[in-house]
Parts: structure tokens; sequence; C-alpha cells
């Protein structure tokens, strides 16, 4: 089964590379573009591995992941920060939750390498 991706940019033509990128190499990815629609379709794909811009509008992508990192069904989704603004995005990562982080501009192959690593690590919610 292909990991599936949660990937949310605001930058329409990065959000369409990536997501071509991903999907040649056989991964499933759903796109948004703000923190809102993450907030509202991970819960419902339960992604195993989540890619966030940190500058995103509504709610930035760093406030995302820790929402996420602080809900029981979520917590566990592993999250990769993006962003441009390079000052600060280590302890954006840390204070998050996520997992890793790729300043901007990066190679896709970057990216595969953290996406191959990290996917898979998801784990399952523990049972009650």
């Amino acid at each position: 089964m292909a990991c599936k991706i949660l990937l949310i940019d605001d930058e329409p033509d990065l959000l369409a590379l990536l997501t071509h990128g991903l999907k040649r190499k056989g991964y499933e990815v759903y796109g948004g573009r703000d923190g809102r629609e993450a907030l509202v379709m991970a819960p419902q794909l339960m992604p195993d591995l989540i890619i966030l811009d940190v500058g995103l509008p509504v709610i930035n992508g760093d406030e995302v992941a820790l929402i996420f990192k602080n809900d029981e069904k979520l917590k566990r989704i592993p999250i990769i920060l993006i962003s441009t603004v390079h000052v600060g995005l280590i302890e954006k990562t840390q204070k998050s939750g996520a997992d890793a982080y790729l300043p901007k501009p990066f190679e896709l192959a970057e990216l595969l390498g953290l996406v191959k690593k990290l996917c898979g690590q998801a784990q399952p919610p523990l049972a009650p």
C-alpha cells in the first residue's frame, strides 16, 4: 500500500510540482492550501505523513503541527515543516513537535529522502 501524504502549501505552483514529483514515486498525495484545510483534511484522511508550509494563510503550519501533535488521534503521524524563512525554523520545528524540517528552496530529491525515511514511521493510535 502506498504511503498517504497530506501536503499543504499556499504556493499553487510548488504544491503542483511537489504533488507531481511525489505521485511519480508512487506516493498517494492529497493537497491543500491553508492551515484550516489541513485541520479539516488530516482527521478525515489519516495520512501516513504530513508536509506543512510554515507560512500558511489562516493558521501557520507550525501552529497546525502543534495542534496535530496534541491530538490523540493524529499525534503519531510524522510531520515535515517547510519554509522560505530559515531564521527560527529549527525552533519552530522543535516547539511544534514536528519530526523534520526542510528550508526552501530545496531539491525534490531532498524531500523524497525525508519522505522515504518518515513514511511508514507513523504508528497507529493507541487502543483505548
